[in-house]
């Protein structure tokens, strides 16, 4: 019986970089400015293009996320940080928005234009990473003016599919049936078993399974090494696969828990 695969939450957050100063400005009503968010995109891709990485796509959610912090950063005034006291964290300020990710980062910064503000953040080693990160590839950005400069968020993210349980369900079973075991309809057993860390529910009826593999990912292009070994042993015949709702160690991070009982 192998042990639960833990979830891989990476998280990832500079620090917040203040290009000018926001108190030396008149006040002025809040605009949330959607040509320089955008601008500030087109010089992030530039940016990326220039060290050989490919575009970073648009992402809703994700701007959506970022422009309820730009709106909490210009609401407090004075120096910008990336959790404000009662703020929820950006990962989930991500998640409820409805951005699904397994890696999530964040640049924050006040300043007077979009590329002044490109241009601080390439200048900063912190900045430069996130923006320039392999493994990320969505973005949304929220620009609010304020007192006579620019508030600006800018969140970057890995994004990663979202399916129900029975599509998790389905689509792991697809993989299984690859090595010619046969996909056992009844589900429920194992799904009481993708609940529990160890051991299986009382079973009442039918034969008990040899072999039980519990996961959690946010990647289910392949299955566990240590259960493809089991398949590729061609001791077992059938296998029931079943779904559940991940561990509260994914947080608001996408993750799938499953658990393959093997016959």
């Amino acid at each position: 019986m192998n042990p639960l695969r833990k979830f891989p939450c990476l998280l990832s957050i500079a620090i917040g970089l203040l290009l000018a100063s926001p108190e030396a400005a008149p006040a002025q009503s809040d605009q949330y400015l959607q040509a320089e968010s955008q601008q500030l995109v087109a010089l992030a891709n530039q940016a990326r293009a220039d060290a050989g990485l490919p575009a970073l796509k648009w992402d809703a959610a994700l701007a959506q996320a970022a422009l309820k912090h730009t709106r909490r950063m210009v609401s407090e005034g004075g120096a910008i940080q990336h959790d404000y006291p009662g703020e929820l964290v950006l990962s989930e300020r991500a998640g409820l928005s409805g951005a699904h990710f397994n890696l999530i980062e964040e640049n924050i910064a006040v300043g007077p234009t979009s590329p002044e503000i490109h241009d601080a953040w390439m200048h900063s080693r912190a900045h430069r990473e996130n923006m320039l990160n392999p493994e990320v590839d969505r973005i949304g950005i929220a620009v609010i003016a304020r007192r006579g400069v620019l508030y600006a968020t800018a969140d970057f993210m890995h994004a990663v599919e979202s399916f129900s349980g029975v599509q998790v369900e389905e689509h792991v079973a697809s993989l299984v049936a690859r090595s010619g075991i046969r996909i056992m309809p009844d589900r429920t057993l194992a799904r009481q078993a993708c609940t529990v860390n160890r051991g299986l529910p009382r079973i009442t009826s039918g034969a008990e399974p040899t072999f039980v593999m519990r996961w959690q990912d946010s990647d289910l292009s392949h299955l566990p090494n240590n259960l493809v070994e089991q398949l590729a042993s061609k001791r077992y015949r059938e296998a029931a696969v079943g779904s559940c709702d991940p561990s509260g160690e994914a947080g608001t991070f996408t993750a799938y828990r499953i658990a393959v009982l093997l016959y």
